[in-house]
């Protein structure tokens, strides 16, 4: 009997732990936004990545357009940041005003390149750098913040998959001038809903983006920064993210074992793994690479195995950006973005749901094996 493969499950992902404890508790303080809840988690979170200052908003778009604001990014001015990401930085920046510039990636990370991040200091001076920790494997922070450093600009780390991720003992998000988090429900650390919070250890920036969370006041209706908005993150979601914070470890500790497993089954097939399995890796999405991808996501459909495409369209390529950035060509983003497969990975997966997506991959290129 084949065994029908979810790509995510909420109800695996959440078993052992109890969320309507958090709820109740919320509802028993009939105080629903910017309360008790919030201030904890703040606390908590940033204590756990080894930041001093946590400002939690209302979702992780938010949390990159509000730090290149923290940063007084303005209108005309260039922010760089990869295209294989989803639209998310370059989002933040055309909400500031900003024009979103492109640097490549590496063609075995698929985060930055620090060479080509590099090149493209020498030839202009942005305003802000926004570096993705993609599919939660940590970027090569050491070049980033040296080159950064090396030209006198700020740059954010887009830590919205990997919550978790370590090197050296320090966490995504103490790395950066700032660190932009989502908790999305399907990201490593998830609330019920959407939410996303602002890291630094810059207390003058904490202070002004939390301002800016709420509409640019200094205090209640007297408004000081341009750019404010309604962003926050209720009561509701921090208390859920604060049950889940302890369970963060052990659930990133199931991803990676599940990357591993994968990695051993996959070594030898025509297929470009991930670069690594170890801490520097949240594994919030495991990604294959093949030329092969539309004829193996047709088969994996046939054997029932969920699967995704994260992302199959390039910033720069999208509709909305083509005459802005026409002309612009960034090889590996554009190869890595025609062939990328993201499989199961998640806490709670089960022994046979992993071993089905391995014989389903295995069996693709094993010439004539069905499911």
């Amino acid at each position: 009997m084949s065994v029908v493969v979810p790509f995510y499950s909420a109800a695996a992902a959440h078993q052992g732990l109890d969320l309507r404890a958090a709820l109740e508790r919320v509802l028993d303080s009939h105080w629903y936004v910017l309360g008790r809840e919030v201030r904890a988690f703040e606390e908590e979170f940033a204590t756990y990545c080894g930041v001093p200052h946590c400002v939690s908003v209302a979702n992780g778009t938010d949390a990159l357009e509000l730090a290149l604001r923290a940063l007084e990014v303005e209108a005309g001015a260039e922010v760089l940041c990869t295209a294989n990401a989803a639209f998310y930085a370059s989002t933040a920046a055309l909400a500031v005003g900003a024009q979103p510039r492109y640097v490549d990636v590496d063609p075995a990370s698929l985060c930055m390149d620090p060479a080509a991040l590099d090149q493209a200091l020498a030839r202009r001076r942005p305003a802000a750098v926004i570096v993705t920790h993609l599919y939660g494997q940590l970027a090569d922070v050491a070049a980033i913040a040296a080159t950064c450093r090396r030209h006198d600009v700020p740059w954010i780390e887009d830590c919205a998959q990997a919550h978790g991720a370590r090197r050296d003992g320090r966490l995504a998000g103490a790395f950066g001038d700032l660190a932009c988090f989502s908790f999305y429900p399907t990201k490593n650390l998830g609330a019920l809903g959407d939410g996303g919070a602002v890291l630094t250890a810059d207390a003058a920036r904490a202070e002004r983006l939390r301002s800016l969370r709420q509409y640019g006041w200094t205090s209640k209706y007297h408004v000081q920064h341009a750019g404010g908005r309604n962003s926050r993150l209720d009561e509701l979601q921090a208390a859920v993210l604060r049950t889940k914070l302890p369970a963060l470890d052990r659930q990133n500790a199931e991803r990676r074992a599940i990357a591993e497993r994968y990695a051993q089954a996959f070594a030898g097939l025509p297929l470009q793994l991930p670069v690594s399995t170890g801490e520097d890796f949240a594994a919030h999405l495991y990604v294959v690479r093949t030329p092969q991808r539309d004829a193996l996501r047709g088969h994996l459909q046939a054997c029932e195995i969920g699967h995704d495409v994260h992302y199959p369209v390039p910033d720069h390529q999208q509709p909305v950006m083509r005459e802005a950035q026409a002309g612009v060509r960034l090889p590996h983003t554009e190869s890595a973005c025609g062939q990328v497969l993201s499989l199961p990975c998640q806490p709670g997966l089960g022994e046979s749901a992993v071993q089905a997506v391995i014989d389903a991959v295995r069996g693709f290129f094993a010439k004539g094996a069905a499911c």
